[in-house]
């Protein structure tokens, strides 16, 4: 699959910027992450671009649509770990690209809600004041800190460089992104 047919994809079932963002975000972060553990960086940006493709239009159904349809393009590998971004729906985190998605989209997430409460938005913005904020139950309420950790933990990582590994790729795309 091409990064061009994921975003027709992605159009076709995702109108809201808000989710449309967070698909972007995802991707990128993603991207990064293929590219640092030497895997397959489209492969890779294209499960965070898709991995909530059919939340807003099938709420109910999420993820079953997106995966199904990955399976029979024969993504497997994405479907896999799109079927997996959730660690309360019991799917294995048997490879490196569903613990990276896991680790990667809460917090990506998370992060850009910090900027959006920033004068200077990802300008500036720290691991350490990322870190105060995820212990602020009532900011970002929504976010599960568990799913968090769960994902850094499989992923083997420390939260600090994970949180800056997301900063700097955001960082880089902060005119596009519109968080700075």
């Amino acid at each position: 699959m091409t990064r061009e047919e994921a975003r027709e994809i992605l159009a076709s079932m995702t109108k809201g910027e808000s989710l449309l963002r967070h698909a972007r975000t995802v991707e990128l972060v993603m991207e990064a992450y293929g590219k640092h553990y030497n895997e397959d960086p489209e492969e890779w940006a294209i499960t965070g671009m898709l991995h909530d493709a059919d939340y807003e239009a099938y709420p109910e159904e999420h993820p079953n649509r997106i995966v199904a349809m990955m399976r029979e393009k024969g993504e497997e590998k994405i479907a896999h770990a799109i079927s997996a971004h959730y660690t309360k729906w019991n799917v294995p985190y048997d490879t490196l690209l569903s613990k990276a998605l896991l680790a990667s989209d809460e917090l990506t997430g998370f992060i850009v809600a910090c900027c959006q409460v920033r004068p200077d938005g990802i300008v500036g913005l720290t691991p350490k004041s990322v870190k105060k904020k995820l212990k602020q139950k009532s900011f970002a309420a929504k976010v599960e800190r568990d799913e968090i950790q769960a994902g850094v933990d499989l992923l083997k990582l420390d939260i600090t460089e994970h949180i800056q590994f997301i900063i700097n790729v955001l960082l880089e795309n902060k005119e596009e992104l519109k968080i700075g």
